[in-house]
């Protein structure tokens, strides 16, 4: 069974950058599609990126989609999303989910992914 574990989170000020860093264990990680989401406290866990096994395709929030990157390193059973240009409505738990896909889908819905790390707290003030 794969687990998953989220690094990197941290309070920052606007602007600045944070990289965040998803590892994996168990299970063949190539085959997997990784999602990071967010939460804040009393709202739904909210779509951020995706990237699709061997990192073929990704795909980003708009809220997200000028400012983060998505990438994976397969060999390390890692996934990054660097975070740029931070601004307060970034503050959020984050949390990276997989599920086994070889297609080229990219998944957008938090029932889409099946296993889940335990967060990651990133806090942007101004």
């Amino acid at each position: 069974q794969m687990r998953l574990v989220e690094s990197g989170g941290g309070s920052v000020q606007v602007g600045d950058s944070l990289r965040l860093s998803c590892a994996a264990s168990g299970g063949t990680f190539d085959e997997y599609s990784v999602g990071w989401f967010r939460q804040v406290p009393g709202k739904d866990r909210e779509f951020v990126s995706t990237i699709t096994w061997a990192g073929r395709r990704t795909y980003f929030a708009g809220s997200v989609k000028d400012r983060f990157t998505i990438s994976r390193d397969d060999a390390k059973s890692m996934v990054y999303l660097q975070m740029n240009n931070l601004e307060p409505v970034d503050t959020a738990v984050y949390y990276c989910g997989a599920r086994w896909s070889r297609s080229g889908v990219t998944y957008t819905r938090r029932n889409d992914y099946s296993i889940w790390g335990q967060g990651t707290q990133v806090t942007v003030s101004s």
